[in-house]
C-alpha cells in the first residue's frame, strides 16, 4: 500500500485504531508504525515496520537487542537514524518498566534479585557484571555496573568491588552478570572470580550473599545451588 496513512480508512490507521479500540488491538507492526510516524513515497510507515520486523524474524526479542546503528545498517529505505533512535528508546522504556515491576526494596531470596536483573539484562548482546550493595537490613543501597565485556565474558577486579562496598558502608554484596548466549551454567572463570571476591570481602566482614547469572532462558543462583 503506497501513500500516507492519511489515505487509509480510519479503522486501518494505527493511531486512530489505538484511540478507538485500545492499544491491545494493535499488532506489533502497527505499534512500530506509530513510532516510525511516516513512510516514503513508495511505502507506508506500516510497510517499513513490517520490513523491519521481517529482518528480525518477527521476533521482538531480537529487535530489543539491537542498537540504533544496527537498525540503520539493515538499510530499510525510509528508516534512518532518527527513527531508529525513537524505536530503541521506546523499547528501552518497555524494558525498564518490566524491570521496575520486579524491583524489591528488601532482599529475602535469590528470586527477588534474579527477576529484576533478568528484566534489565536479558536483551543485552554483550556481558555486563554488576554488584549490588546492601545494608544490615538487606536493603539495596546502591547497584553499579562493575565491568563490561564481549559476547563470552568480562574481567572483574575484586578490589574495585570491595572498595565500592566500603565506600557505601555495605555489609553484604550480591553479584550478577548476564550470559548473552542464553546458557546459564557458570564457567570456571565465573566460579573462580566469585571465590576471589568472597575471600576478599571476608577480610572486611562483608558477606557475598549470592552470584546470579541471568539470560533470556532464566537465572542461575550460586546460593540456591549451594556452591557459594
Amino acid at each position: 500500500m503506497k501513500g500516507g496513512i492519511k489515505n487509509w480508512s480510519e479503522d486501518d490507521r494505527p493511531r486512530e485504531k489505538l484511540i478507538s479500540k485500545g492499544v491491545e488491538a494493535l499488532s506489533n507492526s502497527e505499534l512500530l508504525a506509530i513510532l516510525i510516524n511516516n513512510g516514503t513515497t513508495d511505502a507506508s510507515a506500516l510497510d517499513l515496520a513490517k520490513e523491519l520486523l521481517s529482518n528480525c524474524r518477527n521476533d521482538l526479542r531480537a529487535l530489543a537487542k539491537m542498537s540504533y546503528k544496527e537498525i540503520v545498517e539493515l538499510k530499510v529505505k525510509g528508516l534512518g537514524e532518527a527513527k531508529a533512535v525513537t524505536i530503541v528508546a521506546a523499547l528501552e522504556l518497555g524494558l525498564r518498566r518490566g524491570a521496575d515491576e520486579h524491583k524489591k526494596e528488601i532482599i529475602t531470596k535469590s528470586k527477588d534479585v534474579a527477576l529484576y536483573m533478568q528484566a534489565q539484562l536479558e536483551y543485552k548482546n554483550h556481558e555486563l557484571f554488576l554488584a549490588l550493595f546492601l545494608n544490615n537490613a538487606q536493603k539495596i543501597i546502591h547497584s553499579e555496573i562493575i565491568s563490561e565485556g564481549g559476547m563470552t565474558g568480562t574481567v572483574v577486579d575484586p578490589r574495585i568491588i570491595i572498595k565500592k562496598a566500603l565506600n557505601y558502608n555495605a555489609l553484604s554484596i550480591i553479584l550478577c552478570h548476564n550470559h548473552p548466549s542464553g546458557n546459564l551454567k557458570p564457567s570456571k572463570a565465573d566460579e573462580l572470580s566469585t571465590a576471589k571476591i568472597k575471600q576478599a570481602a571476608a577480610y572486611f566482614d562483608i558477606k557475598v550473599l549470592d552470584h546470579i547469572i541471568v539470560s533470556h532462558e532464566g537465572y542461575y543462583s550460586f546460593a540456591d545451588e549451594g556452591i557459594l
